[in-house]
């Protein structure tokens, strides 16, 4: 298990961005038994998780996970990280508006307390300063346990921050950055320097770049996926087919799947606590799973990070 904030997660975070959208709660529910059998037990959902869908309101992510946990009789095994600021009934960062997300949340996941929350957006016409504060509140009144951000301007992450240590606010314990092998400069330099100083976990999403680092995207290939288009475009790339190639020979090295090796990479970089990956199918699971178990040797490493430079 690896730490975050006062939370012990498994070092693979199971993404709930397919629950209600390309997984139905059926399948939904053989995913999450297999990834808890597996060992594992950090969930990542939000909850505007599918609003994107024809005939979906948003939650139905944070519902299918609410209704597998107390059917399973296993919340206490499980962190539950969610995500708010872009449900379409509570769209923001004002206080009113986070105060009812989260108890919208709280109500869909069946549950008394968020373990990890994330504001999923920055609110710039929120100041820093009432962000933190509804924050600590929520913390106060026992809803959250701890608190994360995603997707925020450097300016205004650093602000957050030094907020939280000046006045003894609830603090940002994690930050979720878009990160993988074809995706560096997104964290590295100036934001992982602040997570490194003020001592943030990363859970990074997008660990896998919507599919094109599990190797199945190659030239000429057709892949029946809702996000193909976004993971072909790094075939067109030479850093990305400078990737796939050290992936390929990372993996026959290990004798794991290539979506093995590219998260393991991205699992040994400093500051990464657990990188997300979502499975909408059983069969795309071990392979993910596995990655909590694979330790890359030094040379296999500087393989991967010099291919992706």
């Amino acid at each position: 298990m690896h730490k975050i904030g006062e939370l012990d997660v498994f070092p693979l975070c199971l993404g709930g961005n397919v629950f209600g959208w390309t997984a139905d709660r059926e399948r939904s529910f053989e995913i999450l038994d297999a990834y808890a059998e597996a060992g594992g037990n950090f969930l990542d959902t939000a909850d505007s998780y599918s609003a994107w869908v024809e005939g979906n309101r948003g939650g139905e992510s944070e519902s299918i996970i609410g209704e597998w946990a107390e059917s399973r009789g296993n919340r206490d095994d499980l962190v539950i990280a969610t995500k708010g600021g872009r449900h379409p009934e509570h769209p923001g960062l004002a206080a009113a508006t986070m105060r009812a997300a989260v108890d919208d949340s709280l109500r869909r996941l069946r549950t008394d307390r968020i373990d990890l929350y994330f504001t999923h957006f920055d609110d710039p016409s929120v100041p820093v300063e009432e962000i933190m504060t509804t924050l600590d509140g929520l913390v106060a009144a026992g809803k959250v346990r701890q608190i994360g951000v995603s997707n925020i301007e450097l300016d205004r992450l650093r602000a957050s921050l030094e907020f939280g240590e000046r006045e003894g606010t609830a603090r940002y314990v994690a930050i979720q950055p878009e990160y993988n092998l074809v995706s560096r400069d997104s964290y590295e330099g100036p934001r992982r320097d602040l997570a490194e100083k003020y001592g943030l976990a990363a859970v990074p999403y997008y660990g896998l770049a919507s599919g094109f680092l599990t190797g199945k995207y190659r030239p000429g290939s057709t892949v029946d996926s809702a996000r193909a288009g976004g993971a072909a475009r790094h075939l067109e790339t030479e850093r990305g087919r400078a990737v796939l190639a050290a992936l390929d020979i990372v993996a026959e090295e290990q004798d794991v799947p290539v979506a093995t090796v590219a998260l393991a990479w991205l699992a040994a970089q400093p500051t990464v606590a657990a990188p997300i990956a979502s499975a909408r199918t059983l069969e795309q699971l071990p392979p993910l799973v596995r990655a909590a178990r694979t330790t890359l040797t030094v040379g296999q490493l500087d393989r991967l990070t010099a291919a992706s430079a």
